[in-house]
């Protein structure tokens, strides 16, 4: 490696690797893979997305859209395609590139760290909470840095989004200024979505919950500064259909209402969810801990849940932070286990919640499986409990 003119380096290996700082030591350059496919996309506009929450469903979001609105918007990065899939593929066929495409990326912090010239025409910094610290040696100013790195290489002519409610956000730039960009911080939206002038109304559309109402905001506030239409902007929200994992619908029976945020992997975006509930909810939490603080949670908790079904091969932490609230606690070893023991606590009216604040890997392959398997142990809840009833009948 020592031998090559350029590393290309997966988001996945620590610029901390072995091989990364003597490739660095010895001058070879170091790009991340985004880097890489910016410099050869051409003069497309490249709208980016990065938080420690919701930045897969506001990435989503904002390119459903930019299609429903007429734009020939493309997706990928952390979602879908890579972006230099889509630049290849575009090379491949012969796709010119112009300043009218446009491709729509989510982009982690991993992606972030090795990135230079990358220059997005609008970049978007939804938040930044504790998550993947151990990457940074337990660090939130390396963190931060990382997710600014979004917005290092923009000039006056791009647009940076941020939330001006997120401390961490609003304290690292006040600390490091962005000389490029136009700025602007966005705040929570309250009741009603006010963007350019124009009124915006979530309801009826799946985007569950105040921090959905945010991450619409930032969508909103992207399109409309690219021209699109507030009626059309308006009907698509109505349409636009969230990622599989992230508060999504996963079945109704007798008056409960099971609910898969398998996505929520860290304290925050489970403080998201259930801020976002209105009824009572039968929380089904767990999995591998990673050293999680539930401080923020117990009040919420408490007002919130009736019951906790700790889904996990170590569910020690759950009981410490949550068994003095005296709410039932149970165990399960399965989606199917955690399903029944949840259903047998939830009466009609209640949401029944699997949004775990932990990773998936003790018991599963990943989020998405333990997302899949509970789906399939709520209709299979769903389909015996209706059998029964024909029976009994």
């Amino acid at each position: 490696m020592l031998a090559a003119d350029l590393v290309i380096k997966s988001p996945g290996i620590p610029y901390t690797a072995p091989p990364v700082r003597e490739a660095r030591a010895v001058g070879i350059p170091v790009w991340g893979e985004i880097e890489f496919a910016f410099r050869y996309a051409g003069p497309c506009q490249v709208l980016a997305i990065t938080g420690s929450n919701g930045k897969t469903t506001t990435t989503a979001l904002l390119h459903h859209l930019l299609v429903a609105s007429g734009f020939p918007a493309r997706l990928g990065g952390n979602i879908g395609h890579a972006f230099a899939r889509l630049v290849a593929d575009d090379l491949q066929a012969g796709r010119t590139a112009d300043e009218n495409r446009i491709v729509v990326l989510e982009t982690s912090s991993f992606q972030l760290e090795d990135v230079h010239t990358f220059r997005p025409r609008i970049a978007m910094l939804l938040n930044i909470t504790p998550d993947h610290l151990d990457r940074y040696g337990y660090q939130m100013e390396a963190y931060a840095a990382t997710k600014f790195n979004i917005a290092r290489a923009q000039t006056p002519a791009d647009l940076f989004l941020y939330n001006a409610d997120d401390p961490v956000s609003a304290d690292y730039l006040s600390r490091h200024p962005l000389n490029g960009p136009e700025q602007l911080g966005l705040r929570s939206p309250g009741p009603g979505l006010h963007v350019g002038g124009q009124l915006f109304d979530l309801e009826g559309s799946a985007l569950i919950g105040p921090h959905n109402a945010f991450n619409a905001l930032f969508a909103l506030t992207a399109a409309r500064y690219l021209g699109a239409e507030p009626s059309a902007l308006q009907e698509a929200l109505r349409t636009f259909a969230p990622p599989a994992h992230r508060m999504e619908p996963a079945g109704v029976f007798e008056g409960v209402r099971f609910v898969n945020d398998s996505k929520a992997t860290n304290v925050d975006s489970v403080y998201y969810a259930l801020s976002g509930l209105e009824s009572p909810v039968v929380w089904i939490a767990g999995g591998q801990d990673k050293g999680n603080d539930y401080q923020r949670l117990i009040p919420l908790v408490a007002r919130k849940v009736r019951a906790i079904v700790c889904l996990g091969l170590d569910n020690a932490p759950l009981h410490a932070a949550f068994g003095h609230l005296g709410l039932p606690m149970t165990d399960a070893r399965s989606a199917g286990a955690a399903v029944e023991q949840a259903a047998s606590f939830a009466v009609p009216g209640t949401t029944v919640l699997l949004s775990p604040a932990c990773a998936s890997f003790d018991l599963f392959r990943n989020y998405e499986d333990r997302g899949d398997q509970f789906k399939t142990a709520v209709q299979q809840y769903i389909q015996s409990g209706k059998t029964q009833k024909h029976v009994d009948q």
